[in-house]
């Protein structure tokens, strides 16, 4: 079983702390949050929305977001208390809990439930089926991650064998995927967005297939806290919860041409008609949930998959890692 790893390099560590320092008290009475999120991406766009409409400080807060590169790193900065709050995947939580750590951090809310990365190829191929990666190299992901878990996933539901009718790239940082495709590594690369969008923008690559799409529903990200900071802070979970619910709400009543416009100052590099592209790509394959409830049947799904992949030697109960009280609270 990969292991989520607990400790870091002091340079990553140090990365964490200041990216996400805050003081004991905020400006205009709010209360200080230290939000790590696994990577900045449209991917979390009712995240976005509730920052840049205020509704983190209508209930109070004022966040401040660190970016982890890995849910890894994420969960490194929730344990070292370099973070109050993570987004990242189920995964590494049930990596922690397995390991025996006794204040385990837990799931209090979900936001995505499908897979938010998409398979691009070298070449264009509207009629692509997930065989024809036979006798080809795909850059995955980290070993033990989510991005690669579900990979792995698809190709095992269709009949392909990993290392024998296809071969998986895992040696390349996150961060660098899109670079080594477009010099020229694999056959096909597996991307979130913005950086699938930008790679067919520059004839760099073609978007021929969701992961989304094809793992089915997955509790994909979910924001988790340590135990010890929930039972300490539950008005402060309480109100995050209901920032977060906000979002997925108002991402649910809008527009992808609206949602684009309200959260284009999160992504400066980009602009207005790219990230409605990106948003309506998520829109149509049902990326955002609607509720923060995390159900009992997509833990179990997620088990699943961990155990396929060789990842995952004993099932965590529901109940233990997981925490719906802020959540039913929230749509009160």
């Amino acid at each position: 079983m990969k292991k989520v790893i607990c400790t870091a390099t002091a340079g990553i560590l140090a990365l964490s702390l200041c990216a996400g320092c805050t003081t004991d008290s905020a400006e205009d009475g709010l209360t200080p949050v230290r939000l790590n999120e696994v990577v900045h991406s449209v991917f979390y766009a009712p995240q976005y929305v509730a920052l840049e409409k205020g509704f983190f400080a209508e209930e109070g807060l004022e966040v401040s977001v660190a970016v982890g590169n890995g849910a890894d790193k994420s969960m490194t900065a929730l344990l070292s208390n370099a973070a109050d709050v993570a987004l990242l995947g189920t995964e590494a939580g049930l990596y922690v809990y397995n390991e025996g750590k006794e204040d385990y951090p837990k799931a209090f809310l979900q936001l995505t439930q499908r897979a938010g990365n998409f398979l691009v190829s070298r070449e264009d191929e509207p009629d692509f089926e997930w065989e024809d990666l036979e006798g080809k190299s795909v850059i995955g992901g980290r070993l033990g991650g989510m991005p690669e878990l579900v990979l792995e996933y698809v190709l095992k539901e269709n009949d392909l064998k990993i290392g024998e009718d296809v071969e998986i790239i895992n040696n390349i940082d996150f961060s660098s995927t899109a670079g080594a495709f477009t010099g020229d590594v694999g056959d096909y690369t597996v991307e979130f967005e913005p950086v699938a969008t930008t790679l067919e923008q520059s004839g760099s690559g073609y978007i021929v297939a969701s992961l989304g799409e094809a793992s089915g529903y997955v509790p994909y990200t979910v924001y988790m806290a340590r135990d010890d900071f929930m039972q300490e802070n539950p008005d402060v979970i309480e109100a995050f919860t209901r920032a977060i619910y906000k979002g997925q709400l108002w991402v649910k009543e809008h527009t992808s041409a609206e949602i684009a416009e309200a959260i284009l100052p999160q992504f400066p590099d980009s602009d207005l008609e790219t990230l409605t592209t990106i948003i309506e790509r998520y829109k149509a394959q049902d990326t955002w949930k609607e509720d923060p409830v995390f159900s009992e049947e997509g833990f179990e799904l997620i088990q699943d998959i961990m155990q396929a992949g060789g990842e995952l030697d004993t099932r965590v109960p529901y109940d233990d890692l997981i925490r719906t009280d802020f959540a039913e609270k929230a749509m009160q």
